[in-house]
């Protein structure tokens, strides 16, 4: 067993990595789906997504081949519709809110429709928003993900010039660096970032560190206000014997190298286990199949039941192939000549409920040994704690603690997305952006 790259050849690579989700092949397609829809009143649809996006309207638009419209409608409410459409857990929001689920008939394929539209909105350009005049006032984004972009966009609508500060040398935060490429390619990605660029007033410094490059109290004296969209992206460690191995990497790592080199110079190994059972241990482990690994087994310390991830992305890692232990901990992980050869897992039961309302797994005192090269850690993420405590940023374990429309600690400093509720979808960033917005155009007085 070997850790090694250059598995597949370049066909299978790009087999491996297509578009997951294939968009509607033309306008007869998408009419026909479209035409399914009954346009509930009051729809559950659009109260079940973060961004109140008005669904029967862009679905509606769509219908009457108004898609110009449909798009506007849909970037009216989340300027980051496009992504969302190829990333958003759906089946729980708002094709999971769909009548026709309780007519036991399949949901409007509403992530689809919508994709239909805004795709066709970035590849041809269209000049959908029109930016007030500049009124003069300066806000700083720290952070060119989801909520960064979103606020940088609502802003700029109103007049307000705003500069973006990005760690990366891309754009797109977690879209361009965190979800697994089958399901949104970097070419999107950058077509997505520069389509919110379009509409002016918005510039990205990229390679622009806060607390390396660039320092909070600096930006408070250049600018009139500061929104901090940094996200979280610390792995969250194990804390067992032999983490240190050669082999061991977090699920965080494992993707951003998959998203920001080729396919190709990405080791992964022959026998790989994933540990965790989110969204970002499912991504970690398809990925890892798709670069070729022979075997791999993700490890989850409660049942099915309990799982943080979605039935839909648990049924492409089996589609995939990857193999499921539940009931299983990792007490140690064990090595030769400092690399991984196995995991040591404990067996579980589970117990009482615990904080989260799950019931909390309990050792028998038994245990599973699983052979492996590779252990790819995805038991969740930390905020930058270290990070914010030094700018002192009222927080609770790192996470910024804000009023209402994303008021900080510090006056005319903002925040929302993830760096501020841990982890959610990059819908929710989106949402979290445009409150953002309109609490910074409250304390600009700007209407």
């Amino acid at each position: 067993m070997a850790i090694t790259n250059f598995r597949l050849t370049t066909g299978q690579y790009e087999e491996n990595f297509a578009d997951i989700h294939p968009p509607f092949e033309n306008l007869t397609a998408a009419l026909v789906e479209a035409n399914r829809c009954i346009f509930c009143y009051d729809a559950p649809c659009m109260k079940s997504c973060p961004t109140s996006i008005d669904v029967p309207k862009f679905i509606k638009q769509i219908a009457t081949e108004n898609i110009k419209g449909s798009a506007h409608t849909i970037f009216s409410s989340n300027i980051m519709g496009g992504g969302c459409s190829k990333v958003c857990p759906v089946e729980k929001l708002c094709e999971g809110a769909c009548v026709y689920n309780l007519m036991e008939e399949e949901p409007i394929q509403i992530a689809r429709l919508q994709r239909f539209s805004t795709e066709k909105a970035i590849q041809e350009k269209w000049p959908l928003f029109t930016r007030k005049p500049s009124n003069g006032k300066r806000v700083a984004v720290i952070g060119a993900g989801p909520a960064g972009l979103s606020c940088a966009h609502v802003l700029s609508r109103e007049g307000i010039d705003v500069t973006i500060y990005e760690k990366e040398a891309k754009g797109g935060g977690l879209m361009t660096y965190g979800i697994a490429a089958y399901k949104v390619t970097d070419q999107f990605c950058e077509d997505e970032v520069n389509y919110v660029l379009s509409l002016g007033g918005i510039e990205i410094k990229y390679n622009q560190e806060l607390g390396r490059d660039i320092h909070l109290a600096d930006l408070q004296n250049q600018y009139d206000a500061v929104y901090i969209g940094i996200g979280v992206g610390l792995a969250r460690q194990l804390g067992i014997p032999g983490e240190e191995l050669e082999g061991v990497v977090d699920a965080i790592s494992f993707i951003y190298d998959i998203r920001s080199k080729d396919f190709s110079e990405v080791r992964v190994g022959e026998n790989v286990a994933v540990i965790g059972m989110g969204m970002t241990a499912i991504d970690a482990a398809t990925q890892a199949k798709r670069l070729g690994a022979k075997q791999v087994t993700m490890v989850y310390r409660r049942t099915q039941a309990e799982m943080p991830c979605t039935q839909v992305e648990l049924d492409i890692a089996k589609l995939d192939g990857c193999n499921i232990i539940w009931l299983a901990a990792p007490q140690q992980i064990i090595g030769e000549d400092g690399k991984v050869t196995q995991l040591v897992c404990s067996n579980m039961v589970l117990g009482e409920p615990d904080a989260s309302g799950r019931r909390s797994p309990v050792e028998t005192g038994e245990t599973t040994i699983l052979d492996v090269d590779m252990v790819i850690k995805a038991a969740g993420q930390m905020p930058f704690e270290a990070l914010v405590s030094g700018i002192n940023l009222q927080n609770q374990y790192g996470k910024i603690v804000t009023a209402a429309n994303g008021v900080t600690s510090i006056a005319g400093v903002f925040a929302g997305g993830d760096c501020v509720n841990g982890g959610r979808e990059v819908v929710d960033a989106v949402q979290a952006g445009k409150d953002g917005a309109a609490g910074i155009l409250n304390f600009l007085s700007v209407s």
